[in-house]
């Protein structure tokens, strides 16, 4: 006689209480950590007068870091290779401020040698406007508007203001530099330490550094290459001051995506006065041409991959910084966004899977998830391989 046997039962579903809950604990803290980042990034625009120049000045002390690095192991002490990089951050940082004012003043003395070519072009710009059903009289009155003295006199001071801006920016830059290559004497001991006590936070500024060093060589690099480019293009073209906008093209190459278009107006101005609405217009698509093909494709995926991160996260890079620095944040940008990488995901091991996303060349490894030291799809091959013997026998 057998037993009745007991017909079995589906699985109960689990109840909603006993349903797990650190999904939703997961999605409000991705939604705090944005909503912290947000309230971060606006709290620093309301201090960029006190942020620009500091870390403007740690990316000028790191940038030129390796030169005093170099004369330490050559046998210089400590002191005399620190005032030497010293002199030299100050040299190039008064040869970049000669060089962008000697270009504005080129211009200034130029342009005045063009009057009669400026009259014929501002009639036939009058004869265009005419032809649009736009009178003489309503273009003069929107120019008095403009040229009112209330409007003259607020951007005058506005202009003083930029100015003041720009000379409090230096002077604060420079004492800044001072005392980084003051603290700079000893600052490779104490890193020294930091990665032995937290070797993860010491790799991480490590690679900061490094990276910070690669980015600005690549920038000066491809801003020469830009500018000599430039310079043969607008000599082959016969517009005046060559040399002058290639200097300008060199200077406004550190600014990320949009610097050659703020180089290109003013040879292009120069070329409209001095050789017509064709030779400026060659001027125009040659030089958007190069410094774009240069500047806007191929730089950025060179320094993305020398500074470690993607071509997109260097662009919104430059979004989000020159929003939160201004002006100086656009040259600013990569470097700014490797310091919050270093600090927020390199220095952590938890969030280590960020820099997969965000990394240009990311350490994937050999995809051995589980850390045993075989690769998944060896061992995936190998289950495949056990599961089809244990079948067949």
């Amino acid at each position: 006689m057998t037993e009745p046997t007991t017909p079995a039962t589906p699985s109960q579903p689990m109840a909603p209480e006993a349903r797990p809950v650190f999904a939703y604990g997961r999605m409000l803290s991705i939604l705090a950590v944005i909503v912290l980042g947000i309230i971060a990034l606006v709290s620093a625009s309301y201090l960029s007068s006190f942020i620009t120049p500091v870390f403007l000045g740690l990316n000028l002390v790191l940038a030129i870091a390796p030169l005093m690095h170099w004369l330490i192991r050559k046998g210089m002490h400590r002191v005399p290779a620190a005032i030497i990089a010293l002199i030299t951050i100050y040299s190039l940082l008064l040869l970049f401020v000669w060089a962008l004012v000697w270009s504005v003043t080129m211009l200034v003395q130029e342009l005045p040698k063009y009057g009669p070519e400026f009259t014929a072009l501002y009639r036939s710009v009058l004869d265009w406007l005419a032809s649009l059903g736009i009178s003489q009289d309503e273009l003069l009155s929107q120019v008095s508007g403009a040229l009112s003295p209330s409007a003259i006199a607020g951007f005058a001071q506005s202009l003083l203001s930029n100015i003041g801006g720009v000379m409090s920016l230096l002077a604060t830059l420079l004492v800044v530099i001072f005392f980084l290559f003051f603290d700079a004497v000893t600052f490779e001991p104490r890193m020294r330490r930091v990665r032995q006590v937290r070797p993860n936070v010491g790799r991480a500024f490590d690679t900061f550094s490094a990276g910070v060093g690669r980015y600005w060589i690549v920038t000066t690099a491809f801003g020469i290459i830009v500018a000599i480019l430039d310079v043969i293009m607008l000599e082959i073209l016969h517009v005046p001051l060559a040399l002058v906008w290639g200097v300008f093209s060199f200077l406004t190459n550190y600014i990320p995506n949009i610097g050659f278009v703020i180089g290109m107006v003013p040879p292009v101005l120069m070329a409209l006065l001095a050789n017509g609405w064709v030779n400026a217009l060659v001027v125009l698509v040659l030089w958007s041409v190069i410094n774009f093909v240069i500047q806007s494709l191929i730089q950025p995926k060179v320094a993305g991959d020398a500074v470690g991160v993607t071509p997109t996260v260097s662009f919104l890079s430059l979004l989000v910084w020159a929003f939160v620095l201004g002006p100086v944040g656009a040259l600013l940008a990569l470097p700014a966004t490797l310091f919050v990488k270093a600090i927020l995901i390199d220095a952590d091991p938890n969030n280590r899977w960020l820099g997969f996303i965000l990394d240009a060349r990311p350490d994937v490894g050999d995809g051995d998830d589980d850390g045993n030291g075989i690769p998944d799809a060896e061992e995936a091959r190998t289950i495949g391989r056990r599961g089809r013997a244990k079948g067949t026998s």
